[in-house]
């Protein structure tokens, strides 16, 4: 790390901190050749999460479109706040790990694993809409499919 006071490259580190709830290394550092002290700080990079649409289009990661997506299909349910933002936060998470560039329909079926456990009618609202169902039959076909799953 150069001085910021004289350019010099020898420079060393006096104290390490934890900053910004631990999202940061705040790091004081004093100059060899002149002296001065100043800080630098040193944070996790995370790399951009990318999601390619149906039709080809690219956009970066919203959380808070599975948020506003959960809660539109969990309208007038019992289904906290909270939940909803554990689910989106695990949802990015599992996203993350398949790489830097996800589809669509990855994140709307991680989706639907976790709504599934959280709350059934909301999972079949979300349902409706994520695989476009046409009519009452797919509604009857994924209820089977929820029942059959459902923990006994």
């Amino acid at each position: 790390m150069n001085c910021s006071g004289c350019g010099a490259d020898d420079t060393k580190v006096v104290d390490s901190r934890l900053a910004e709830d631990g999202a940061a290394i705040r790091r004081r550092r004093q100059c060899a050749e002149c002296g001065r002290r100043f800080t630098t700080f040193e944070r996790i990079e995370e790399v951009p999460l990318v999601v390619r649409k149906s039709d080809g289009r690219r956009q970066p990661f919203d959380r808070a479109k599975i948020v506003r997506g959960v809660w539109s299909a969990a309208k007038g349910r019992p289904l906290p706040m909270a939940q909803v933002d554990a689910l989106a936060e695990a949802v990015e998470e599992a996203v993350r790990l398949e790489g830097p560039e996800v589809s669509s329909s990855v994140v709307g079926r991680h989706v639907l694993e976790r709504l599934r456990d959280i709350d059934a009618v909301g999972y079949l609202r979300f349902a409706s809409v994520y695989k476009g169902f046409d009519g009452v039959s797919d509604f009857h076909r994924e209820l089977e499919l929820l029942e059959k799953s459902a923990p006994s």
